[in-house]
């Protein structure tokens, strides 16, 4: 039996800002329990909601010292659906409502965190072989890790992986403030460790001292090695290329259903779907206030509205929407600019477009299950969920193809047959328009484009398939 514990600063149902949550809220239950016991350590956040502390058992409490810092580190334990959950409490880190806060605060209270994550592991019932590590919130763990627990006979032998969600967010603050916060010795703090540009980078910490380094899909792991994806540590993971790897996310096949999803207006299937997914589409018009039409090309865009998520393309060619037998259903929340610019051609064109700049879960399922099209052509995208869902809902993806978005969807090949959605290479707004419109005449041959939604509806985007091959790279780096 393996023991694997993914770090985490947050999980679905307990804290969650974006997709990292859903990927450590689902992974842990598609291993095979028989050879996998994996379990999860976050920490106990005052937004945690009730019905989720109330059934957290009290392990003990300890002092964690970070430098001159010695504080208090309770330590809580849940049983969530048959997969363990370890929560990490001081109320001085945690006991507010937000997950993060301004950068000086989160790089000590990840500090602190990842500290206590190794500092708790006597005092549970369970002593890992290899700690998951995820993003620049737990990129300590594997420093603290070789600096200052490797004395103890108790700690020798635990594996590291350090995977990167989105390259972008790295934990970067001042060199003698991050020693301040971090109680590292100096010698951590030079450029081939921790040292980036004369600040101190928590996440440059976790790939140079991690045995292994992850990402999320297969091209976003070549990307990342280049200067233009790279975010200034392309060098750095360039060098460690040996131990890089990429393993595409996946989603929940039992809360991503659209025969057995609650939210819709009207359930589906394969087999189904050419006549129910319509009803849908009409139920969504009439809630939206657009006009009523069964074969006007509804395109849904389900996003953070900012600028990575290719929202400047959609912005050069919203004219071109509104000439043409087109719906644009838009829900997000995220930079003013865009927020103010959906809202604005909303309101001057409530035949064409709807903004929704709120998060509404249930208004999402809506929307990729009404959808014709998906909207994602983003400058970068590690691996991206959005494309995943419209696929098992049936709604065709329009992307960039770019990191797990190249990954996922096959472009669409006329003389073959053979696609699950249109992409896209160059990050420009006429080729996006390009490909827009192309969807757009596919759509009108309804055989051929139901042909297409049955290929996207096939497609096994399951966690299955990634815990697999997560499953071999612990088995490999745990046997040698």
């Amino acid at each position: 039996m393996k023991r694997i514990l993914l770090a985490s600063s947050e999980a679905v149902p307990f804290a969650k800002t974006g997709g990292l949550a859903d990927v450590i809220g689902s992974l842990p239950y598609a291993f095979d329990k028989e050879h996998y016991d994996v379990r999860v350590i976050m920490p106990k956040y005052g937004s945690i909601p009730k019905e989720y502390t109330d059934q957290m058992d009290f392990i003990t409490h300890i002092n964690v010292s970070l430098g001159w810092r010695n504080k208090y580190c309770g330590i809580f334990k849940l049983d969530y659906n048959g997969v363990i959950f370890y929560f990490i409490d001081d109320e001085f880190y945690f006991g507010g409502q937000n997950i993060y806060s301004y950068i000086h605060h989160d790089i000590e209270k990840f500090a602190f965190f990842s500290k206590a994550v190794l500092s708790v592991l006597p005092h549970l019932d369970f002593r890992p072989d290899l700690i998951h590590c995820n993003d620049w919130q737990t990129g300590l763990i594997p420093v603290y890790l070789n600096v200052q627990f490797q004395h103890d006979q108790f700690y020798r032998g635990i594996k590291t992986i350090m995977t990167i969600h989105n390259l972008k967010y790295q934990g970067i603050w001042g060199l003698s403030e991050s020693q301040d916060a971090t109680g590292l010795p100096e010698y951590v703090f030079t450029p081939d460790k921790l040292e980036y540009k004369n600040d101190a980078n928590l996440l440059k910490g976790g790939i140079v001292y991690a045995d292994h380094v992850t990402t999320v899909s297969e091209t976003y792991k070549d990307e990342i090695q280049t200067a233009y994806y790279g975010e200034g540590l392309d060098g750095l993971l360039r060098a460690r290329s040996n131990s890089l790897s990429g393993i595409i996310n996946g989603i929940d096949y039992k809360l991503y259903d659209p025969a057995n999803d609650d939210l819709l207006f009207v359930k589906y299937n394969i087999d189904n779907f050419s006549t129910k997914k319509k009803e849908n589409k009409l139920a969504l018009q009439k809630l939206l206030n657009l006009p009523v039409s069964e074969t006007t090309f509804m395109v849904g865009l389900v996003s953070r509205l900012t600028d990575q998520k290719g929202l400047d393309l959609i912005a050069y060619i919203m004219n071109r929407f509104l000439d043409h037998d087109i719906q644009l259903v838009i829900l997000g929340t995220g930079d003013p600019k865009y927020e103010n610019m959906f809202k604005n051609y909303a309101n001057n064109n409530p035949d064409k477009v709807s903004a929704n700049i709120t998060f509404s879960n249930e208004l999402a399922h809506k929307i990729y299950a009404a959808s014709d099209a998906f909207l994602m052509p983003s400058l970068f995208e590690p691996c991206g969920l959005s494309q995943l869902i419209s696929m098992r809902y049936g709604t065709l993806p329009i992307v960039r193809e770019t990191g797990g978005l190249k990954d996922t969807v096959t472009p669409y090949n006329k003389y073959l047959g053979e696609g699950t959605g249109f992409s896209f290479s160059n990050y420009n707004a006429d080729e996006l328009w390009d490909c827009i419109w192309y969807a757009k005449t596919v759509y009108e041959d309804k055989e051929e484009w139901n042909n297409l939604v049955k290929q996207a509806m096939t497609k096994d985007f399951s966690w299955e398939k990634s815990a697999k091959l997560y499953a071999d790279l612990y088995s490999n780096l745990l046997n040698n």
